[in-house]
């Protein structure tokens, strides 16, 4: 009787996940954009429980060209998420877009990539690798009562590594 108590409850759980999934498709998330919103939430969190910071007014995000992420979605998704976390609640969301660009390691030369795709548009190599354009990073994270002149760490045990904004080093 016990088991089947426990898959009653998987079924209502499952249930419900879906049909939360399908409010919030109808309400014009995508399920890709929202999904990402959480991550960034969750790291936005992690880093400010690590700095003793209790509210956020802003994150940036790097957001690269090809990362397959609609920025339209993605902030559509901040709103509605963002309002639901006391610690991001009201907090707006930057997107800095990132271009992408394409390495050809035949003739050394760099193009877009949106434009010319993998094909090298100066020697038509098809020996190319993308530099950039895929990234979905917080570039940063600003807290209401900072001015961001006094947000420079006066202990560099503290500071935030700028290679890997969310290591704080």
């Amino acid at each position: 009787m016990a088991g089947k108590g426990t898959a009653q409850t998987r079924f209502r759980r499952s249930l419900a996940l879906s049909l939360h999934r399908i409010n919030l498709c109808r309400k014009g998330f995508d399920l890709h954009e929202l999904g990402i919103v959480y991550h960034i939430i969750r790291d936005v969190e992690n880093v400010a429980r690590a700095n003793g910071v209790r509210r956020v007014s802003s994150v940036t995000l790097l957001l690269g060209e090809v990362s397959g992420v609609v920025p339209d979605l993605l902030l559509d998704a901040w709103r509605w998420a963002a309002d639901k976390k006391s610690i991001t609640e009201g907090a707006e969301l930057i997107v800095e877009p990132v271009e992408a660009v394409t390495h050809c390691e035949a003739c050394g030369r760099d193009y877009a990539t949106v434009e010319y795709g993998k094909t090298c548009p100066q020697c038509g190599s098809g020996e190319t690798y993308l530099l950039q354009g895929q990234e979905v990073m917080i570039k940063q994270i600003e807290t209401p009562d900072e001015d961001p002149a006094d947000t420079v760490p006066d202990d560099p045990s503290d500071a935030v590594d700028a290679a890997n904004p969310l290591h704080i080093a």
